[in-house]
């Protein structure tokens, strides 16, 4: 298959796709578990991180239009303003970690260990963001909430499945990046 501009757009919608269908793979909780962030993760593994980002974004712009894309078949400009908005927002920074890299490192960007390493500081930047939406939203809408109450919540009981995701989505691109044409 040719690099041409449309395969790119198809291999974009794709991966919005995929990251759609995975949002619906989830366990329940006040921010619920899901295998969202593995799409996400493999997304930047396959497309690269500028690809992967315009594949963030359309994911994130059909569900603030409403289309049901979100965890539990949600969709519309509640769900980016409500207490998982910050995690969803969040994977457009894990993005540009991804792009960053890309700049910094050229080539070397797509190899394991940096694509690894560059994967892990994303979805702690993602944690960080997400977290602190959580809290800014959680207080306003219920009563205040500390920072480890926060973490507790949104962070400590991911961590373990989120390494996971990250081990199978590294897995999955070192298998499959041969058949992505560009």
């Amino acid at each position: 298959m040719k690099n041409s501009r449309l395969t790119q757009i198809v291999f974009i919608g794709l991966f919005a796709a995929l990251i759609a269908v995975c949002s619906q793979i989830q366990i329940p909780g006040p921010v619920p578990f899901t295998l969202q962030t593995f799409a996400v993760f493999l997304t930047a593994g396959l497309l690269g991180g500028k690809r992967g980002t315009v594949s963030v974004l359309v994911y994130i712009l059909l569900g603030a239009v409403g289309l049901p894309v979100f965890a539990g078949f949600k969709g519309g400009p509640t769900i980016l303003v409500g207490l998982t908005g910050g995690y969803i927002l969040g994977f457009v920074l894990s993005m540009l970690i991804f792009v960053l890299f890309e700049i910094l490192l050229k080539e070397k960007a797509k190899k394991m260990i940096p694509l690894g390493i560059s994967m892990v500081l994303g979805l702690i930047v993602c944690y960080a963001f997400g977290t602190a939406w959580f809290m800014v939203v959680y207080t306003n809408t219920k009563e205040p909430i500390g920072f480890l109450s926060a973490l507790s919540l949104c962070v400590f009981p991911f961590i373990i499945p989120d390494i996971i995701k990250i081990a199978l989505a590294l897995t999955l691109t070192s298998r499959l990046k041969r058949y992505i044409p560009f």
